[in-house]
């Protein structure tokens, strides 16, 4: 395996990402907030990349979820951006901007401030659209004892797992 600056575990479930994606004939988006691109980090870690990854957004702040994703203010002022609701809008505007097959979102609370009695620290949503999808899929995942590079590590893997096809 190449060098990397990534975990081993990481860069193994990247590749299998990608390979199993470009046998697939699948291209996948990504649409990041707490985890700040490392998913995408991940996959273009990986030769051959270009052949699955269509784009990934990194999409920290409120309005930029708004901006980029189309992600309705109403959704963040209901239910907040680390909500089954966001991540699923997040996923949904990933697909529209792109030409991808599937797209995965992330948004949490990685801490060490931030968290609710609601969403405590190591709260993290996930989100995966496709193309026509009729029903939304998301869920809500908490790592907890986890430092702030902990929750995005295991949040990467997350979202690396979803995007297997």
């Amino acid at each position: 395996m190449p060098t990397s600056n990534l975990s081993e575990e990481i860069v193994r479930l990247a590749t299998r990402v990608v390979e199993e994606n470009k046998a697939a004939g699948r291209r996948i988006a990504l649409a990041e907030s707490c985890t700040g691109g490392l998913v995408a980090a991940a996959i273009t870690e990986i030769p051959g990349s270009s052949a699955v990854l269509d784009r990934g957004f990194v999409t920290y702040s409120n309005a930029a979820k708004q901006e980029e994703l189309g992600v309705a203010p109403d959704i963040i002022e209901a239910f907040g951006a680390v909500s089954v609701a966001c991540v699923y809008a997040m996923a949904q505007g990933a697909l529209k901007h792109g030409g991808a097959d599937v797209a995965v979102a992330i948004s949490g609370v990685a801490g060490p401030d931030g968290g609710t009695e609601e969403k405590p620290v190591g709260t993290v949503v996930f989100a995966r659209a496709t193309p026509g999808q009729e029903k939304p899929e998301a869920e809500s995942r908490l790592f907890e004892g986890q430092d702030r590079a902990g929750v995005r590590l295991q949040a990467t893997l997350c979202a690396l797992e979803l995007l297997l096809p």
